[in-house]
C-alpha cells in the first residue's frame, strides 16, 4: 500500500478558550511529505497549533482541512508522539505497540519496532526499559499504523544529549524512507534546523517568521550556514533580533510581511522522498514569513 501523505490548509482560523484568543486568522498551508517545525516561547501559542491538528481542539473560527494529495479528507491518518512516552506499564513492548484502532497485526508491529531498533525487547515490560528506547516504543506505536501526519510534541526533551541525537536521526531517517508529513513543535531551534524543511516561529499566538531550510542532508551542524540560520533564529525567538538580521542570516532579502502563511511549493513537495538525502549543490536558505495576529495567550 502506498504511503499517505497529509496536505493541511489552515483558512483564517481562529482559536479561543473563553473570552482569550490564543490564535487568529490564522491562514497557512503545509504541502504532504514535508517536515515543519514550529518554535516559539513558552505560551506563544504553539502547542494549541499543534491540538488542532490532532483534533484534541476545535477552531473556534475558519476552517482546517487535513486531505491526501488528492483531496479527500484523512479522518484517522494522524498520529502524536508525545514527551512522555505514555506507555501501559502492565503491558510488554509488543502489546504497547499494538494498542489502538484498527487492530494491529502482530506481525506488523514486530516490523515497526525492528525499525526502531527494538527487535530484540517485543516481550519486555517498559519498566526495564531506558528512557530513549521507552521513546521509541512510543514511535514505534504512532508508525505501526501507516499515519499520513506524524504530531511530534517535544519527543526528544526529556532524553539525555547523545540518546536526544540518536533519536534525532531515527526519525529523519523514517520520515524520508516513509514520506508523512511531520510537524515538529520544539523549543530546540538548532533541532528545528536540524530536522525540518520550514521552521515557523510563533509569537503571542502569532506566525512571525516562516523560514525555509534548504540545507544538503544529513546536516551537519558545524555547517557555517547551520550555524548562522540557528543563531539568528534563537535571537529572533528572544527577542533579540529584527527581521533584516533574520534575512541576512537566510541569504536572502529583507522580509516583508504577507497576509498568509502558505507552502507553494508542491513540486519540490511531491519530489521529495526522492531528494531528501542528495548533495545539494548549493546550499541557500528561501525565508518567508506570515503573520497571524493574537493576544500574548497560548499553551
Amino acid at each position: 500500500m502506498a504511503q499517505r501523505r497529509a496536505r493541511v490548509r489552515f483558512e483564517q482560523v481562529d482559536k479561543s478558550f473563553g473570552e482569550r484568543r490564543v490564535l487568529r486568522d490564522l491562514t497557512l498551508t503545509i504541502q504532504p511529505g514535508a517536515f515543519v517545525a514550529v518554535v516559539g516561547r513558552s505560551g506563544s501559542g504553539k502547542s494549541t497549533l499543534l491540538r488542532l491538528l490532532c483534533g484534541l481542539e476545535q477552531p473556534t473560527a475558519g476552517k482546517l482541512t487535513i486531505t491526501d494529495e488528492r483531496g479527500s479528507p484523512l479522518s484517522d491518518a494522524v498520529r502524536v508522539v508525545f514527551q512522555e512516552p505514555r506507555l501501559l506499564p502492565w503491558q510488554k513492548v509488543l502489546a504497547n505497540v499494538s494498542i489502538g484502532r484498527p487492530r494491529v497485526d502482530p506481525a506488523r508491529a514486530r516490523e515497526v519496532l525492528s525499525q526502531v531498533g527494538l527487535a530484540d525487547r517485543t516481550d519486555e515490560y517498559p519498566g526495564v526499559l531506558s528512557g530513549g528506547q521507552k521513546q521509541r516504543v512510543a514511535l514505534a506505536r504512532a508508525l505501526v499504523h501507516d499515519p499520513a501526519m506524524l504530531l511530534l510534541d517535544e519527543p526528544f526533551g526529556a532524553l539525555d544529549a547523545l540518546t536526544r541525537g540518536e533519536a534525532q536521526t531515527l526519525v529523519e531517517g523514517l520520515w524520508a524512507r516513509a514520506g508523512f508529513t511531520a510537524v515538529l513543535v520544539t523549543h530546540d531551534v538548532a533541532e528545528a534546523v536540524l530536522l525540518s524543511d520550514r521552521v515557523l516561529v510563533v509569537e503571542d499566538g502569532r506566525i512571525v517568521e516562516d523560514v525555509r531550510v534548504d540545507l544538503p542532508r544529513p546536516r551537519a551542524p558545524d555547517l557555517p550556514e547551520f550555524g548562522r540560520l540557528t543563531a539568528a533564529l534563537l535571537d529572533r525567538v528572544l527577542g533579540r533580533a529584527s527581521k533584516p538580521t533574520l534575512a541576512a542570516a537566510s541569504h536572502t532579502a529583507p522580509l516583508v510581511e504577507p497576509q498568509k502563511t502558505e507552502d507553494t511549493s508542491n513540486e519540490q513537495a511531491e519530489q521529495a522522498p526522492q531528494s531528501r538525502q542528495s548533495d545539494h549543490q548549493t546550499r541557500k536558505l528561501e525565508t518567508t514569513h506570515d503573520t497571524v495576529q493574537s493576544d500574548p495567550v497560548g499553551t
